[in-house]
């Protein structure tokens, strides 16, 4: 399996994180090796930044019950965004 890129991301994240990624135990240390960069999700999925595919058993530790960029979450939340975000004040 290629994981050129990720190393590669690993390599740049090294020179602006703490150890190159947010959580220590992303960086694989006690395992061997780098850690994996995903750019996207679909449905179950995850895919890294070298176009491999991965069962994502882990779904946000429980809030993915409908995967990854469901359409109908999308949509709620672009909806959403468009109103503005991240006020001072109280909201409806």
């Amino acid at each position: 399996m290629n994981r050129e890129q990720s190393k590669i991301a690993f390599n740049n994240a090294r020179t602006i994180l703490v150890g190159g990624v947010n959580s220590p135990v992303r960086a694989f240390r006690a395992v061997g090796g780098n850690p994996v960069f995903i750019e996207r999700g679909e449905g179950p999925y995850v895919f890294d930044v070298d176009g491999n595919r991965y069962v994502d058993y882990v779904g946000a530790y429980g809030p993915m019950i409908l995967g990854h960029a469901h359409p109908a979450v999308v949509d709620a939340v672009a909806r959403a965004a468009s109103n503005g975000f991240a006020f001072g004040s109280p909201t409806v």
